[in-house]
């Protein structure tokens, strides 16, 4: 079981030759890890035509100017019309707030909307629409044939503005640079 759970909290980085086109570049921080398969939420793909204000009227959620503009991304190709909020942990909501890891959770309820119309809620926050998802040892099967590192993660990968350095700087919390990757796996 330890394998299983050790995902939790952590990044999953694209390795350059990434097959599948939705995940070239991503980095991907992992929300749940379980023997019943894998959740995680893109923290990468900025989705700069959705802008929160107006999403919030789109959903009749009403905003007051205190309501911060928080960053809306593109979390993953599943359930892409669904919301999910990864925030810190000066805000959870009852039950509907799963307590990721170090000071991260992600709630997927409107509370968590209606608070940040209103100015409260998380301090920190991204809104991610979709996720991304994998079955049974389905995850576990990519790793072992080279799709993705895993590694730790931060607060401003998971967090900051400048995404197009996310996986660059995901890269360099392992010690790891870029350019020293290879395009193809191997074994020894």
């Amino acid at each position: 079981m330890d394998r299983i759970d050790d995902l939790r909290g952590k990044l999953l980085i694209a390795m350059p030759d990434m097959g599948d086109p939705r995940f070239a570049g991503a980095v991907i921080y992992v929300c749940a890890h379980s023997e019943e398969g894998t959740m995680g939420l893109i923290v990468n793909r900025p989705l700069p035509e959705i802008v929160f204000d107006k999403l919030l009227s789109q959903m009749k959620i009403p905003s007051t100017p205190a309501c911060r503009d928080i960053r809306v991304q593109s979390g993953g190709p599943v359930e892409r019309a669904r919301g999910f909020v990864l925030h810190s942990l000066d805000y959870t909501s009852d039950e509907n707030t799963m307590v990721v890891a170090d000071g991260i959770g992600m709630t997927a309820t409107l509370d968590v909307l209606q608070a940040l119309a209103q100015g409260a809620g998380p301090a920190t926050s991204m809104l991610a629409l979709g996720y991304a998802g994998w079955g049974p040892g389905q995850l576990e099967a990519e790793l072992a044939k080279n799709g993705w590192l895993t590694g730790p993660s931060d607060n401003s990968v998971l967090f900051g503005e400048n995404h197009t350095s996310k996986w660059a700087a995901a890269l360099k919390l392992m010690g790891v640079l870029p350019e020293m990757l290879s395009a193809s796996g191997g074994r020894a």
